[in-house]
């Protein structure tokens, strides 16, 4: 995996446009979602990048199917959400304060920029901004619309800037027609993953118009012979790239273990890591400790293009210790000795970019 997009910032940006998005977690029980599936693609990634690309310009924070990092190439794609948040069409942000956005606004145009933290200093002052309630709920709304942008993170703090400030003349700002989002969706989905179900190419996307819009392009796709239905009765429905993903090769190839986030983009699909690889993954830390079969906060174990197992693990930052909970390897599944030194280093690896010295 970390052999495919180079180093520095322009590996942290290849691998970024390659996937599409990272999703962004506040979950740091071993590393935030975001820095832990670049760091295990970009060799010696640090957690900086991220800010780098985004103070650049290069990459723009939004929602995808949740909190993602995307390429500020695909900008124009963000488009129709942030419209119908402008439109009030979401049930979320219907009795938002306006004059508390248009204050908002105006100290962002005034200041420069501002920090989720200022929310709360507000309250010193009339009482008026809450940083969960009426005053984090504009400055929400106004990020969801487009009306503001983040340029950065110091952890889980957001620093709020005007889009002005981000997008350079050339970042393509009209709005795509339907066949445009279909093509963006399903050229994602092609790059990235390489298989996938008609459900996973809409992941959370409805309306008519973009589904019969998907359905004539995959038709199109299939006559060029740039795709081909899989043969699957138990999962029907399902389509493959006829060029052979060349991160799979890479994945097979390697010596390498890998310990994925439960958000990485090739486990985010439960369903299609299932049909795909047999892999029955659940992430347990939102289920009561009793139903718990793993642990808290499993990691999936890839090695060699297969997902062997998963690791249940902690970072304790303070102590500069990793923990390891309990390992779990797939049922009739036997390691050798490559694979037992591969899982060594690579809890090694993790343990070392979480600030750990000592693994437990």
């Amino acid at each position: 995996m970390r052999k495919r997009f180079g180093k520095g910032l322009a590996g942290t940006l290849a691998a970024i446009e390659h996937l599409g998005y990272v999703q962004i977690d506040t979950l740091s029980v071993v590393e935030r979602a975001h820095h832990h599936v670049l760091w295990n693609r970009v060799p010696g990634y640090s957690s900086q990048y991220l800010n780098q690309l985004s103070s650049a310009g290069k990459i723009f924070e939004y929602w995808f199917h949740a909190a993602a990092y995307l390429p500020m190439r695909d900008y124009r794609f963000a488009l129709p959400r942030m419209l119908s948040f402008r439109r009030d069409e979401s049930p979320y942000f219907r009795s938002v304060d306006k004059a508390l956005m248009a204050e908002i606004l105006a100290r962002v145009r005034g200041e420069g920029m501002l920090k989720t933290r200022d929310l709360k200093e507000s309250t010193k002052g009339k009482g008026v901004w809450w940083d969960h309630g009426p005053g984090r709920r504009a400055l929400d709304k106004l990020f969801m619309q487009g009306d503001l942008m983040i340029r950065e993170r110091n952890g889980m703090e957001k620093l709020y800037v005007l889009p002005e400030q981000l997008l350079s003349p050339d970042v393509n700002q009209q709005e795509p027609t339907v066949d445009e989002m279909a093509a963006y969706l399903l050229d994602n989905t092609m790059r990235a993953h390489g298989v996938f179900t008609f459900g996973q190419l809409l992941h959370l996307r409805t309306g008519k118009p973009l589904r019969n819009a998907m359905r004539e392009l995959l038709q199109a796709r299939l006559e060029q012979g740039a795709l081909h239905r899989l043969d699957d009765p138990a999962h029907p429905d399902t389509y493959a790239v006829v060029a052979k993903p060349r991160a799979e090769r890479l994945s097979r190839e390697s010596a390498e273990v890998r310990l994925l986030s439960p958000f990485d983009n090739a486990v985010i699909h439960r369903e299609r890591l299932a049909q795909m690889f047999h892999f029955d993954y659940r992430l347990e830390s939102y289920v009561p400790a009793a139903k718990r079969k793993y642990g808290y906060f499993c990691l999936p174990i890839l090695w060699q293009g297969e997902f062997v197992g998963r690791i249940d693990c902690k970072a304790d930052r303070g102590a500069a210790r990793f923990y390891v909970h309990n390992q779990y390897l797939e049922q009739g599944w036997v390691p050798d000795a490559a694979f037992q030194q591969g899982m060594q280093n690579a809890i090694g690896e993790l343990a070392r970019f979480c600030g750990c010295t000592e693994v437990q």
